[in-house]
């Protein structure tokens, strides 16, 4: 008698892309065994163990067979806990528990526990995605994981809290309920650290202002407690809120990494990894080639405190997706491309012991330990950042001062309406602010006036500028000019943007 062959969709994960993988079960006649085949990792090999555990506490015998699951295509290593279910619907189906017709059309993803609980595991918004651009009509997935998919009208998106609730679904005793959808609401995000908590720091503020318009990386050099860490805490808010399409990319990340909880990610992202962070910890990497901390700010913000503390080897790793926007991790079993779209923020002190320049404190520091200090920080990676900003000490009358600093709503006003020229300017282009545009279109749509050309020339021969330099400064005054309401740039919005490019370490 031939066995009967039972097939159940799930998938694998790439970086943030989701493949087609058929869980097929087979029940035959022979010595008892359970074995998983297909280039399993060792987390889907131990799945038999959890399955079994799961059936017992379900009431579900495993027959004395020969039980073989292959995972296809069998070329394709397949990695992570996310199996488990696939494969326990295959085998309710190859036992005739649960009849073919029941769980065809569908996605299976969940970890199982030795209770038979559905355990939450990372990747499934890709899988959404994925069973939507398959035409696959609906996706069971553990509850935790639900909100995940709860945006998409396409795919029903079913919450499983275990294997017997699912076995109570098929049999129609307690049917399960797909989540209601609902759109991607971003307009409503509240802002809990507000800009007026920030005293003084003028200048400060005015090139975070430019940063956020246009989209410019950040260095802030200042002494301890002026406020560096503080402002940079309160940046992602002066940003846009994120489009549709900018929450979907960001949460597949998340997803990925297993730290989307609660839904999708709504606010823009903002990282701030402890200067002893690795370079795999900030690129990605380590055995699943999961993604880094450069791509968990896609489309946010990437802070880096105490800027020449980290590693030199571990700085050097930002150069090449500042500049492409996107990292590729490259392993023996992985080679994975992650969007890395983030803007930098950082900040430092002059000087190890940070009080070069202070006029209340002395330095205690040495040439050649000031040397060495700035020495971590390369020429390509400084040449990379737009503005180079002084933060100085709050003096005490700016402190004890009742007068009320800018909010983050205003300072955010004057933003948007800086990137709604943008986006207007740039409607026939893919580019969302002044920081992406090429250099082959910087001429075309960021034009100088003779006098801003004059500067220029002179800047170069004072300070030998870079032809990156030259357009990230170009860019910079673009930015200005849309702050200040300017169709062009003048010579002004030129002269500030030099200075923010080429000023001492201290204010």
């Amino acid at each position: 008698m031939q066995s009967m062959v039972a097939k159940i969709q799930t998938i694998s994960l790439e970086g943030i892309q989701a493949s087609p993988v058929d869980v097929e079960v087979q029940i035959a006649p022979g010595l008892a065994s359970f074995q998983v085949v297909g280039l399993p990792d060792n987390a889907v090999k131990e799945s038999k163990d959890r399955i079994r555990a799961a059936f017992y506490s379900c009431g579900v015998a495993l027959p004395a067979k020969r039980i073989t699951v292959n995972l296809t295509p069998a070329h394709a290593t397949k990695s992570g806990s996310h199996y488990d279910f696939a494969i326990a619907v295959g085998l309710l189906v190859a036992l005739k528990i649960v009849p073919m017709d029941m769980v065809e059309n569908s996605l299976y993803m969940g970890e199982l526990g030795l209770d038979g609980t559905l355990h939450p595991v990372p990747g499934v918004l890709p899988a959404v995605l994925h069973a939507m651009q398959k035409g696959v009509g609906q996706i069971f997935v553990p509850e935790i994981n639900a909100e995940e998919g709860a945006w998409c009208d396409d795919v029903a998106v079913t919450p499983v809290k275990s294997l017997s609730t699912f076995l109570n679904h098929v049999s129609g005793e307690t049917p399960l309920q797909p989540l209601a959808a609902k759109p991607i609401a971003t307009q409503d995000i509240k802002i809990h650290d507000n800009f007026s908590d920030v005293k003084g720091q003028y200048a400060a503020k005015r090139a975070m202002e430019i940063a956020a318009a246009g989209g410019h990386n950040l260095l802030m050099s200042g002494p301890p407690g002026s406020g560096k860490s503080m402002m940079a805490s309160r940046f992602s808010a002066l940003l846009p809120n994120m489009k549709t399409e900018e929450v979907l990319e960001t949460s597949m990340i998340h997803s990925i990494a297993g730290q989307l909880t609660g839904g999708l990610n709504l606010r823009r992202p903002y990282r701030a990894p402890h200067h002893s962070a690795s370079a795999v910890a900030l690129s990605g990497g380590g055995h699943k080639a999961l993604p880094g901390e450069m791509s968990l700010a896609h489309k946010g913000v990437l802070f880096l405190d105490e800027l020449p503390e980290f590693p030199r080897a571990v700085l050097e790793t930002l150069r090449q997706p500042l500049e492409s926007k996107d990292i590729t991790v490259s392993r023996a079993n992985h080679h994975v491309t992650y969007p890395a779209a983030f803007q930098f923020i950082a900040a430092m002190n002059p000087c190890p012991c940070g009080y070069m320049g202070d006029e209340t404190q002395v330095c205690r520091c040495t040439p050649r330990q000031i040397e060495s200090y700035r020495g971590k920080l390369s020429g390509p990676l400084m040449d990379r950042i737009d503005l180079h900003v002084g933060v100085e000490a709050v003096p005490m009358d700016a402190l004890t001062s009742k007068t009320q600093e800018e909010s983050t709503e205003t300072i955010k006003t004057r933003v948007l309406k800086a990137r709604l020229c943008q986006e207007e300017r740039y409607a026939e282009k893919h580019y969302s602010c002044n920081a992406e545009v090429g250099a082959g279109d910087v001429e075309t749509y960021m034009p100088l006036c003779q006098q801003g050309l004059t500067l220029l020339h002179k800047a170069h021969e004072k300070f030998a500028v870079s032809a990156r330099s030259f357009h990230r400064i170009v860019r910079v005054a673009r930015t200005i000019a849309d702050l200040d309401g300017c169709d062009s740039i003048n010579a002004q919005h030129v002269a500030e943007s030099l200075n923010y490019r080429y000023r001492p370490y201290t204010g």
